[in-house]
Parts: C-alpha cells; structure tokens; sequence
C-alpha cells in the first residue's frame, strides 16, 4: 500500500512534503530522482519489472520529484506517476482483448490516450477539425532537453501530425524568449513538462505549442514565464504548479495574471481540500481533478471527485485573499473559490505520457491535477480565440447548468464545514467547479 504525507496547502512557505512507501523499488525510484533534482543531472530511475498475474493489482503511485520544491518558497508541480498495479485503462484493453493486463510495463502505453479523452469529454469532432493556428503555452520551471523528441514519440503512437521546431508547430523558449539561452535541466520538472505537452497534444492535436520555460520555480520567473507566453501570441496558456497563498498574491495577479483576451489555466493542487495560488487567482480557470471511468451510461463514462486520501486528491476551497470574481456567485465564499471547472485527475484512472529524462526512456502513466490544467487549455484553444479584453474563466459560469457540462454529483476531497466547498454536489461545488466538458459550447465567449 502506498501512503502519502503532505501538510496543509495553505501552510506558509509554499512548502509540500511528500514521502511514499508503496515498495522498495518505488522508494528508491523516487531517491534518484530527488537526487537529479539536487544536482541538476541527469538520474536513473529504478526501471519497473513487468509483472503479470491472474488478476488485476491496486495500482501505486508517488509523486514526481518536482512536487518537491528545491528552494523554500518555490511553488510545487502538481502531477503524480503511477509506479505499479493494473490502471483503468489497462483493465478496459484486457476486457476487451480477453488478455491479462501486465502491470508496470514501459513498453506500453497504461493510462488513456487521445481518443479516450476526446470521447469522455465529447471532442472527438472538433479535435478533428478545429485548432489550426491556435497556439497553447505550457509553462513550467527548468528545462526538459528531451522534449521535443519525447512529444515527437507520443505523437506517433496515436497518429498524430508531428510537431516539430522544423514544421513549425513545436517552440522551446526561456522565460525572456530565447530559443538558446534556457534554464539548466531539471529531470522532475521535465516529466511535468512531457505530461503537459501531451495532453495539450491529446485534447487539440492540430495546435501548436509554445513551451516557455522558467528560470526556476519561484512565482516570480513563473510569472514572467507567463507574460511572456502572451507576449509571444499564446491565447491559451497551461500552468500545473501552485503554491500556498499570502498577501502577495493579490500583486500576482495584477502582475502575471490578468490577461484580458487570454485563457489562463492552472491545476487546483493535489493536496486533497485547500487553497492553492495561482489557482486561486480571479483572472484564471481553475482546474479541478475527477476519477473517470468506463461506464455503461449513454455517455459512455462516469466521473467523480479525485481522492486517494485526506491529504491527497484535488484542491478546493475558499481563499484567504484573492477577490471574488464577479461572475462567481456562491454564497458561502465571500472571495475566490476554487476551482470552476474539471478534468480527469485520478492516477488510477491516469492518462498516458512518454517521458525519457531523469527515467527509463518509455510509457507512463501519470494523474494528478497537472493533467487536467492543460486538457482544458486545449479545450479553451477547441473553442476558438477568447474575444477581445474577455476573461475566459467567465465562459464555463454562462453555461453552467446546461448539457454543455458534465455535472460531477459524487465525492470528496476531505472534511469541510461549509459541505459544497469539499463535497461534490448537483450544480456548483468546489472539487469540481461546473463539472468537466461535454463539446465546446461551455468554453466559447
């Protein structure tokens, strides 16, 4: 069994201690990895024995070194990879084929792919047709120097276009727009950085994507990365990372978030219930994280709120600090409340990503909100361009109640004393915002 220790998301410092003991080989995978992370090299993680039994095994996972912050007052990614058992995914592709799932196989991917969630989230024809032109940013901390070559094998797995410097469609830049002059390497933030870049690439394979990578993982080389994802033209840009709020944050906003025009989505956290920042920021989406499953409904899935523990699954809550928006109307938070909206999050349920820096070059499978931030930037980039000086958070509020979402009625992500905070509800509540997409209409201005 694996077990996780995290204190509080709103604990000062932007500090979040994970320790896992799901097996040996998973704690000594993820000591190598924290040691690249110290020394900025290049780790060898413990590789993953294939195993295969009779029946399927509880899936395990821990978190990515990057969830870790290196310096104090550094914000933390917020994405988790599953190191071991048999995944959703898996158990559907055995059902199916009538064969036994094989747990912790590299060579595969065990965690869903582009159709699945173009189909759960009803995109299947507009990630077909819509998307040219339209450019997501994905911003992290560090660089990944297989990045690209990673996303060129993710893309081929699935019959996807290619995406590449040399066509075009695929821009690495540094936090001040230089293609050359780039952060050092980083092998935790770089599998943030495989997850983000495919699932960009799963919900909206015809866009382009602009991966600005900051100098590091303050608010502030984060921030800059940010304006400079929209100096440069992105209309949508991703942000999987956050923090505990303070009394900066206010000056955050008005600094690196307020974007009119632009769609500005970042992950809740994965501390189960509180307040991250920037998620708790007025002028972004913020990204909730569900359980999704096959199911025999008309839909054809099922989703509810991510928990694995009391203190891990997706964030929540009521800020501190940021103001409320005017299109936010609950009445049990007289500021911001997070999140609006949400996406597949759960490990067990993961998706797929291709990741060969810091790890054995292959197939993982990945949760954790850091997933759901960038499929619904892609689908903000589905959607078309936010008109001008809108603010695209707002989009989601206006359809709210309508088929254009998923409502999410089923869950938790911990003890609240105002229940809608913590506890998913029919209409809004605050795991999982308005709920997750069903097509385009509620993410169109």
């Amino acid at each position: 069994m694996r077990t996780t220790t995290l204190n509080s998301p709103t604990t000062p410092g932007r500090w979040r201690r994970i320790t896992s003991t799901a097996a040996t080989a998973a704690a000594t995978t993820a000591a190598l990895l924290l040691a690249g992370l110290a020394t900025a090299t290049h780790a060898t993680a413990t590789p993953q024995t294939p195993a295969t039994s009779s029946a399927t095994t509880k899936v395990t996972w821990t978190a990515t070194p990057c969830a870790t912050p290196k310096h104090k007052g550094d914000l933390a990614c917020n994405s988790v990879r599953v190191t071991g058992g048999t995944t959703a995914f898996e158990k559907q592709r055995a059902a199916k084929s009538g064969t036994t799932p094989k747990a912790g196989d590299a060579t595969t991917p065990s965690g869903y792919g582009p159709s699945d969630l173009q189909d759960a989230y009803g995109l299947t024809s507009a990630a077909a047709s819509n998307g040219d032109g339209e450019t997501i940013a994905i911003v992290d901390a560090y660089d990944d120097p297989n990045a690209e070559a990673d996303l060129a094998k993710y893309r081929s797995q699935y019959g996807l276009s290619a995406c590449t410097t040399a066509n075009g469609c695929f821009k690495k830049v540094g936090q001040t727009g230089s293609t050359t002059s780039l952060p050092s390497a980083d092998s935790g933030w770089g599998q943030e950085i495989s997850l983000d870049v495919d699932m960009a690439s799963a919900t909206c394979p015809n866009c382009n994507i602009l991966l600005v990578e900051a100098s590091s993982a303050s608010m502030e080389d984060l921030g800059t990365a940010v304006n400079e994802a929209v100096k440069l033209g992105a209309k949508y840009v991703s942000n999987s990372y956050g923090g505990s709020e303070s009394s900066s944050d206010a000056s955050y906003d008005s600094a690196y978030f307020n974007h009119p025009g632009v769609a500005i989505t970042v992950s809740a956290g994965d501390s189960a219930y509180g307040a991250e920042y920037p998620a708790a920021s007025r002028y972004v989406t913020a990204v909730g994280g569900t359980k999704l499953s096959s199911s025999s409904t008309s839909r054809g899935w099922t989703e509810s709120v991510w928990k694995t523990s009391s203190t891990e699954g997706t964030g929540s809550g009521c800020s501190s600090y940021d103001t409320k928006p005017s299109w936010q109307t609950d009445s049990g938070c007289g500021k911001r409340m997070i999140a609006d909206v949400s996406a597949v999050a759960d490990p067990a349920t993961g998706v797929s990503v291709y990741d060969s820096y810091g790890v054995t070059a292959g197939w993982y499978t990945f949760g954790g909100t850091s997933a759901s931030a960038p499929i619904i930037a892609g689908v903000y980039a589905l959607a078309g361009t936010p008109s001008s000086g809108s603010y695209p958070a707002q989009f989601p509020y206006a359809a709210a109640g309508t088929s254009a979402l998923n409502d999410v009625t089923s869950g938790n992500n911990g003890t609240c004393s105002t229940s809608y905070f913590c506890t998913a509800r029919s209409g809004y509540d605050g795991p999982t915002g308005w709920g997750t997409p069903q097509g385009l209409d509620a993410f169109t201005g």
